[in-house]
């Protein structure tokens, strides 16, 4: 996930942990937008008998600013309750689960979600069911039916769906992670032998997925449908974020009393921000500061670590940008304001100066008939960062925008080595396609216990 264990505080807390936020014009219905946040990372999918589940105590919100400022003028909160129907088993079900109201189904989990605009809250809906997570044949032998039952048309129009999915981001993580490896560029670090395929790290995985389609015209400030490019009244800012209650005391029987006002302990805008941009003092902080306060957080992106790292994990072959003395206006551009006009032709998804980290989405541009993986990088103007779909290539995007590849939009005085614009991690969609599909909520079939591997007996 592009926020996986991300912050030692959430870390511990996985069932508040965002960890991908994806936010585009739905493909099949280019009237609205889709916007998938997903939490709970890396869950193995034989992780019974209690598999994982949405937090009844976490205030989970999608949030949506429309007017160029870096608060929320509209948020989707959405709560979830679980039911247990026989608290004298310890069994999730007690035979096949063919329904969402199966009896055989023990512990069950719903949901409601409230949109509040500008301060004002309206239950959209309550009492929606979640879907089962995916055992095993004969567990949850439908187990695509029992999820396509699950997908919620509310009277006031949005599509929602909250329940497990196959887990679409794709990452070398034991790569990454082992001192900035690269297998693609292992010949020229520190490594005799070479192997250019990357392992997608987080494939074989689940997540839980909250899902939301809004019609375009719920989203802008005036209720138009945005058509023009230009216009400020096409881009949106949108984030994730997951709250607690401020105060909690544990009882001497086990329950846990939660009381006071919503304290957010997660969040999550840009793609690999507090991962790999924001250091590991400050990593807690930034998950429980609002976009707002991310002025406090602005030197991190102008002048981010890992691009000093690079050339000096891998001498000579990328820009050495250590000698490269400016802040770096084109991250600032691309995390924390928004392009704005005449930096990419014909394109734009400025929010203002004030920096805050949202994933922008300028819902003018229409999906592309031919989407490239590296999106505005591959000249493809609804990807991301404009948005991000599930299948754009976000760690290639971002390594080479930090390794140098997008400064000459901003100065004309830098040239990119031409290494920086080839990085990748070696892992693509290709990986992972069956984590894919073309409708909502967009996200493949999770694996099931039965048939998952575990990693040591792949």
């Amino acid at each position: 996930m592009s926020s996986h264990r991300e912050a030692p505080g959430i870390s511990k807390d996985p069932v508040a942990d965002n960890t991908d936020l994806y936010a585009f014009v739905s493909p099949d219905r280019p009237g609205t937008v889709t916007i998938l946040a997903n939490f709970i990372p890396l869950e193995p999918p034989a992780g019974g008998p209690n598999f994982y589940e949405f937090g009844d105590d976490v205030a989970y919100d999608i949030n949506i600013s429309n007017d160029g400022d870096p608060d929320a003028n509209i948020t989707y909160r959405f709560r979830f309750h679980t039911s247990v129907r026989n608290k004298d088993t310890f069994l999730y079900n007690t035979g096949p689960i063919d329904a969402l109201d199966s009896a055989n189904w023990n512990r069950r989990q719903f949901y409601s979600v409230t949109r509040i605009h500008n301060g004002h809250e309206r239950t959209l809906a309550s009492g929606l069911a979640c879907p089962p997570v995916n055992i095993g044949p004969r567990s949850t032998p439908s187990y695509g039916a029992l999820a396509d039952a699950a997908v919620h048309t509310l009277d006031s129009g949005e599509t929602v769906f909250a329940g497990q999915r196959n887990e679409g981001f794709f990452v070398d993580l034991g790569s990454i992670f082992d001192l900035g490896t690269l297998r693609p560029f292992e010949h020229l670090h520190l490594i005799p032998s070479a192997d250019a395929v990357g392992v997608d790290g987080t494939r074989g995985f689940n997540v839980h997925t909250i899902a939301l389609q809004v019609r375009k015209r719920d989203l802008t400030r005036d209720g138009s449908r945005p058509t023009d490019v230009d216009s400020a009244r096409s881009v949106i800012g949108v984030w994730a974020s997951a709250s607690r209650r401020a105060a909690s005391v544990r009882e001497a029987s086990g329950d846990v009393v939660e009381s006071g006002p919503w304290r957010q302990v997660s969040r999550l805008g840009n793609p690999l921000v507090n991962e790999v941009v924001i250091p590991m003092g400050d990593k807690d902080e930034w998950n429980a500061v609002r976009p707002r306060g991310d002025d406090a957080f602005l030197k991190y992106v102008r002048h981010p670590e890992l691009a000093m790292l690079l050339p000096v994990l891998y001498p000579g072959v990328f820009p050495n940008l250590a000698a490269y003395d400016k802040a770096r206006a084109d991250l600032e551009a691309i995390l924390m304001t928004g392009i704005p006009s005449g930096i990419v032709g014909g394109f734009q998804n400025f929010t203002g100066p004030k920096p805050a980290d949202m994933l922008r989405l300028n819902m003018a541009v229409p999906p592309s008939d031919t989407p490239s993986p590296f999106g505005i990088l591959g000249g493809d103007l609804a990807g991301f960062p404009n948005g991000r779909r599930p299948s754009d290539d976000v760690v290639a995007i971002e390594l080479r925008a930090i390794a140098g590849a997008t400064i000459p939009l901003v100065d004309a005085t830098f040239t990119a080595d031409g290494a920086a614009s080839l990085l990748t991690d070696g892992t693509s969609k290709a990986d992972n396609s069956a984590a894919f599909r073309s409708s909502f909520p967009y996200l493949g079939t999770p694996v099931s216990g039965y048939d998952s591997i575990p990693p040591d007996a792949a």
